[in-house]
C-alpha cells in the first residue's frame, strides 16, 4: 500500500488527522510532521524531519529561467485570479521538469530495489552500454549543483544513513569518471526521499510543495509589477464616422 496513514475524519466540530485531533497538531506538530503521518502512518524523528524540511528548501526556487516559472508568469500577467496562474505553473511540470525527482525515486525503488553500492560500476556500464540515461544527474546550468553539497553535509551532520543516498554516491563517482557528470538536485532529493520511507508515487508532489513559494512569489511580482490590460472601447471619430479601436494597455503585459 503505499498510503499508510489513517484516513482524516471530520465530524461535527472535530477533525482527526490520522487519529489524532486537529488542535494537538497545531499545537505541537509541524508541516513535516503531517507529510510523514499522513502518508507513512509514522511521526518522523529529528533527523528525518529536519531532512526533509531541507529538502523542500533546496527546492523553493530556481529564478527566472524554469519552464513552471515562465509559464505562471506569463499567464498572471494576463490580470486572471492567483489560482488560474499558479495552476499554470504547475501544468508545466512533466517529465523533464520537476518529474526527474519522481524518476529517480522509481529508478531506486522499483527499478533497482535490490542494487548494492559495489555494483554500481558494473550498472553504469551497463546503461551507458545501451545509451540509457541515469535519472538524477546532469543539470542544463550547474556543473556541480550547489545544492547538493549542503544536503550531503546535513545528512552527515545529522549522522542519517540510508542506502539509496550511498548508491547515488557511487553511481556520481563512476559517472564523474566516465562522463564528468555530477549528481544534481533532484537525485540527492530523490535518494533522501526514498530512504525517509516516501513511495516513488508521490515524487513530484514533495516538487510541486518545494516550488510553491517561489512560483507564488513570481506571480505576485508579475501581477504587482504588471498593469492590468486597458478595456478596449469603440469611440467615433471627431466627424461622427468610422469607429475604430482604442485602448492601448498603458503597459505591456506579456514580456
Amino acid at each position: 500500500m503505499v498510503v499508510t496513514g489513517s484516513p482524516t475524519v471530520v465530524a461535527r466540530d472535530a477533525i482527526f488527522l490520522d487519529g489524532q485531533p486537529i488542535g494537538s497538531w497545531i499545537e505541537k506538530g509541524s508541516v513535516s510532521d503531517v507529510w510523514f503521518r499522513l502518508l507513512q502512518g509514522r511521526s518522523p524523528s529529528f533527523p528525518e524531519r529536519r531532512l526533509l524540511e531541507a529538502v523542500f528548501v533546496a527546492m523553493a526556487d530556481h529564478g527566472q529561467t524554469p519552464a513552471s516559472t515562465q509559464a505562471a508568469r506569463l499567464v498572471a500577467s494576463t490580470g486572471v485570479p492567483l489560482q488560474s496562474a499558479m495552476a499554470a505553473g504547475f501544468l508545466a511540470f512533466g517529465d523533464h521538469h520537476a518529474g526527474a525527482i519522481e524518476g529517480v525515486m522509481r529508478f531506486l525503488q522499483e527499478g533497482y530495489p535490490d542494487l548494492q553500492v559495489h555494483q554500481a560500476a558494473d550498472l553504469v556500464d551497463s546503461l551507458l552500454a545501451e545509451g540509457a540515461r541515469v535519472p538524477g544527474f546532469g543539470h542544463r546550468v550547474h556543473r556541480h549543483d550547489p545544492r547538493v553539497a549542503p544536503l550531503l553535509a546535513l545528512r552527515r551532520s545529522l549522522e542519517f544513513s540510508g542506502r539509496n543516498v550511498d548508491l547515488v554516491l557511487a553511481l556520481e563517482k563512476e559517472l564523474m569518471r566516465r562522463k564528468a557528470i555530477a549528481l544534481n538536485v533532484d537525485g540527492i532529493c530523490g535518494a533522501l526521499l526514498s530512504d525517509l520511507g516516501f513511495p516513488f508515487q508521490a515524487g513530484r508532489a514533495f516538487f510541486m510543495a518545494g516550488r510553491l513559494p517561489g512560483l507564488l512569489c513570481h506571480v505576485l511580482r508579475e501581477q504587482w509589477e504588471t498593469r492590468a490590460f486597458a478595456p478596449y472601447r469603440l469611440v467615433l471619430s471627431e466627424r461622427g464616422e468610422d469607429v475604430r479601436d482604442v485602448g492601448e494597455p498603458e503597459k505591456a503585459p506579456c514580456r
